[in-house]
């Protein structure tokens, strides 16, 4: 059996840096190694610093998901001072956080996505004409219309968050920003919009329709809006089939409150929730250019390998929960939230995680009108919240992409260590000392590759179904 290597990078449309490593053999990919070539080492700028710096830092991460981070660093900060938010603070920052992951799933689906299936090799296929008027890059109508939508939802980011990216709203004991009688108002028409724009175009139906799909036969029967045509293209191709992930998922929970989350927190593995246990948390070093022993993140270090080994191949370390890869994400969310069409779709591929995205675009709206009705335009919005001198804690969150944590140590009112693990950790890690390839290694192997192919349109689609942000890999 010969078999060929093929690099495949840098990807466009992908936030940061990524180059996979294939061999392939028979048409089919044997194994990958996903690389994360680019170190940017925030966790060690943090050292030394005051602690309230992570609240600026941190979101420079990335200019995709700064308020995951600035939100991640808020509940470190606070965990490790002892303090909680002021409810509507706490419920603001839970709303602020849900339109940025609402404008990410819309930008994912239509900018980074879509536009795959309007290349030339699929110029026979009965759908290709209307996928390229939608979705051809530069030129298709759904960027605009999608831009146009976003920038509308953002305007809430304008009220409450000041800007975007990199706001200093968020705070350990809120928001820095009460909302008026007005901006209640402006803010559920915003929502109001970007309800309709959904109803219209991505769906073409009401949004609870959608939600209230059951199994995978009634989503591939789905054929309304945008929506409907992936939908289509996916029974064409057989997307479910495509990079078919392990079943295991892990949710921090997202938009926590006063009284609960808007998506529940756990893990799901072996067909079964479990509550969510990070204690069996290591992140490995044997494939990573890092230095030091595997260690739970609140033990962790960042030590970079100058000299980079050979038997390492990435920046990113590999997260393990217990010894096993654990996927993250939309569909991770949805899943462990409880919804039974995640749960039917739950160790699919390519076509339940971008499913699992527009499920939630599709429930996420109710989450967003139900925290700005209950805006309590007379209730304080911060709490005391002075930044600690000594203590630890750590800030969990659900980013777009999924599981973000913050582990932060403050010794003399100084940052002593602060180690992160983001969902692009998880989903594209190396792999560990027992060998074990990360989620999107393993969802790699067997994907086709066509005579000719040097950068395999299977390839291409697995990798953006996990929607990448290397920037937040390595920090």
């Amino acid at each position: 059996m010969s078999a060929t290597r093929l690099i495949v990078g840098p990807f466009n449309r992908v936030e940061g840096d990524l180059e996979v490593h294939l061999d392939v053999a028979d048409g089919a990919v044997r194994s990958a190694r996903v690389n994360a070539p680019l170190f940017r080492g925030f966790e060690r700028m943090l050292m030394g610093r005051p602690p309230s710096d992570a609240l600026t830092l941190t979101p420079r991460i990335c200019g995709i998901c700064s308020i995951s981070q600035s939100a991640a660093a808020a509940r470190a900060l606070a965990a490790a001072g002892g303090h909680a938010p002021a409810p509507q603070g706490a419920a603001m920052a839970a709303l602020i956080h849900a339109v940025e992951n609402a404008a990410d799933h819309l930008t994912h689906f239509n900018l980074f996505f879509m536009p795959d299936f309007a290349r030339p090799c699929y110029a026979d296929r009965p759908w290709h004409g209307r996928v390229a008027d939608r979705f051809a890059a530069l030129a298709g109508v759904a960027a605009k219309q999608a831009v146009e939508a976003r920038a509308a939802l953002m305007h809430i980011l304008g009220l409450m968050a000041g800007k975007w990216p990199h706001t200093l709203a968020i705070q350990p004991g809120g928001v820095t920003r009460a909302p008026g009688p007005r901006d209640k108002v402006r803010i559920t028409a915003s929502l109001a919009a970007f309800r309709r724009y959904l109803e219209e175009t991505l769906f073409g139906a009401e949004l609870e329709a959608f939600a209230a799909l059951p199994s995978h036969d009634a989503l591939i029967g789905w054929r309304s809006g945008d929506a409907g045509l992936f939908l289509k293209i996916a029974a064409d191709l057989d997307l479910d089939a495509l990079g078919r992930g392990s079943g295991r998922y892990l949710s921090h929970g997202a938009y926590p409150t006063a009284t609960g989350h808007g998506f529940a927190p756990g893990i799901w593995r072996d067909g079964a929730l479990h509550p969510l246990d990070l204690s069996g948390l290591v992140e490995d070093t044997a494939h990573a250019w890092m230095l030091g022993p595997a260690a739970h993140p609140a033990q962790g270090q960042t030590l970079p390998d100058e000299a980079m080994r050979d038997a390492a191949y990435s920046w990113c370390k590999a997260p393990r929960l217990d010894g096993q890869t654990i996927e993250t994400g939309a569909l991770a969310r949805q899943v462990i939230d409880g919804h039974p069409l995640a749960r039917a779709l739950a160790g699919g591929g390519v076509l339940a995680r971008v499913a699992g995205r527009l499920l939630e675009l599709a429930r996420l709206p109710g989450i967003m009108e139900a925290l700005a009705r209950d805006i309590d335009t007379t209730a304080p919005f911060i709490s005391h919240a002075p930044m600690p001198r000594d203590g630890a804690g750590v800030g969990l969150v659900e980013a777009a992409r999924g599981a973000l944590g913050h582990w932060l140590r403050v010794e003399g009112g100084r940052i002593a260590a602060y180690q992160i693990v983001a969902p692009t950790t998880w989903n594209f890690s190396p792999r560990d000392a027992a060998g074990q390839p990360g989620p999107l290694e393993a969802a790699l192997e067997g994907a086709p590759v066509g005579a000719g192919e040097t950068t395999p349109i299977a390839v291409q689609h697995i990798v953006r179904s996990f929607d990448p942000c290397m920037v937040c890999t390595v920090h």
